[in-house]
């Protein structure tokens, strides 16, 4: 079977300050952007067979998932372990800004390191664990799209590969990254951070991000 993992397209920068009593977790959607993104990622996948598609329960994934299902009449699985390491946050700031607000969060993710408060092998084994039932219920020549996360497609390569960094690979809004499982079980990582369906909307310029007070930073 073939799974592509995809990650979300550009959200918004969204929180709200500590101390306001509301305790919300920040889970913001995509900016007009991002959902262009999106609909780069249908666009990409045209001629490609889709048989399953899945979705972390993020609304940015959520969102990211919309143009595939509705032009392949697929409704979207959604798993909850597919959620990004930062989930529970009240803070969400896209990573193109995280040099300028926090930067050494910054430079702890250019060392291809995690925050400090995730537990990353358990954060890792929440997400093979997803990735790994989805495989296992799509066996043979299936096709299967799975959006998510950045953290959470590179833990998984992180994985199949045998690295130490949980945060390896770079990856863009909307790229793709495809897994192919053999009939003996075995996976095999075919290609990482596919992006020429969104190379011209890439630039973070253009998403008029809100303005909203500085937290903990997410991804």
């Amino acid at each position: 079977m073939r799974l592509i993992l995809i990650r979300h397209g550009l959200p918004h920068r969204a929180g709200s300050p500590d101390g306001d009593g509301t305790g919300a977790t920040a889970d913001p959607e995509l900016t007009p952007l991002g959902h262009r993104q999106a609909a780069g990622v249908a666009t990409a996948l045209t001629g490609t067979p889709v048989d399953a598609i899945y979705s972390s329960p993020l609304r940015r994934a959520r969102q990211t998932a919309e143009p595939l299902a509705s032009v392949r009449d697929i409704k979207p699985q959604v798993v909850d372990d597919l959620a990004e390491y930062d989930a529970g946050d009240r803070h969400y700031v896209p990573v193109h800004l995280m040099a300028e607000v926090a930067p050494d969060a910054w430079e702890r993710m250019l060392a291809g390191q995690l925050p400090e408060y995730v537990d990353v092998p358990a954060f890792q084994a929440r997400v093979v664990g997803a990735l790994e039932r989805i495989a296992d219920a799509h066996p043979g020549t299936a096709s299967v799209a799975c959006f998510a996360h950045a953290g959470v497609i590179n833990v998984y390569l992180a994985a199949l590969l045998g690295l130490d960094r949980p945060l390896t690979f770079p990856l863009d809004y909307a790229g793709l990254t495809r897994i192919s499982v053999s009939r003996n079980g075995r996976r095999s990582v075919r290609t990482i951070n596919e992006i020429a369906h969104v190379i011209d909307l890439l630039d973070p310029e253009s998403a008029g991000l809100p303005d909203v007070p500085d937290g903990p930073v997410s991804r």
